[in-house]
């Protein structure tokens, strides 16, 4: 009874401000609301720069995720730490942090500027690299911990028939971790879609350029609260559709 109660509270905790939400939107004027936020473009945005997230952060973060899995000792968790720090980093200062390595005067700013006369322009180019490295670590933490579930003695076997290491990684590991792979890949997407703080720091919010969803809900308080909630409802619905829709695929369940 008392597991209950404690159960129900968080229940209440999470879903009661998502249904303040639905129930503030003025579904009657719904479509002329949406209008007024902008949502076409920044949707458009967002599916743009999030697609393109996820695709890097599994092409990039599957090989980060099995060598993690097989790193052990301090330097690995040092390692480790760095790599998903910002998954707890405050998103401003991660927006600060892109501006020092990406910014004209940054770490890598500078060398594109000497080397090629040219700087990082604002463009959805700057979008995807805010959110990937905001959303990165998610897939990353899940891929690992696929990986490390993995019986150890399928990679000795594929290795003592011969097969080279990417190939026992892209033949047998990644296919039996495929759903802890989906549930990072999903994960990943979720939290492009929602980044603010790093994107408004090092994109900013031009409409139809750098301008995704969240910062055209940002924006739209300004103009109107019922276009604002409106667009806000849409992306909750999205995330509620595809979050709903793949869960059973990593969990199991049917």
């Amino acid at each position: 009874m008392v597991l209950g109660v404690f159960a129900a509270v968080a229940v209440a905790f999470v879903v009661v401000p998502l249904v303040a939400l639905l129930l503030e939107v003025r579904w009657s004027h719904f479509a002329a609301d949406l209008q007024t936020a902008g949502t076409r473009d920044a949707l458009l945005l967002s599916l743009r720069t999030t697609t393109t997230t996820a695709a890097l952060s599994a092409l990039f973060g599957t090989p980060l995720a099995w060598w993690l899995s097989r790193l052990r000792g301090r330097a690995a968790a040092w390692l480790r730490a760095f790599v998903t720090v910002p998954l707890v980093l405050p998103p401003v200062v991660a927006g600060v942090a892109l501006l020092d390595a990406w910014g004209r005067g940054g770490l890598i700013g500078t060398v594109l500027q000497d080397t090629f006369g040219t700087s990082l322009p604002y463009s959805w180019v700057r979008v995807v690299l805010a959110e990937t490295f905001v959303a990165m670590p998610f897939f990353v933490v899940a891929a690992e911990g696929a990986f490390r579930g993995i019986d150890a003695r399928w990679a000795r076997t594929a290795t003592a028939l011969g097969a080279s290491r990417w190939y026992t990684l892209r033949r047998v590991l990644i296919p039996m971790a495929a759903p802890g792979l989906l549930a990072g890949l999903t994960l990943s997407w979720a939290r492009a879609l929602g980044e603010f703080g790093a994107t408004m720091t090092f994109a900013g919010s031009f409409p139809g350029t750098t301008q995704t969803g969240p910062l055209a809900v940002y924006q739209a308080l300004d103009i109107s609260q019922d276009a604002a909630t409106a667009l806000a409802a849409l992306m909750l619905g999205i995330c509620l559709v595809v979050l709903a829709l793949l869960r059973g695929r990593w969990s199991g369940a049917r």
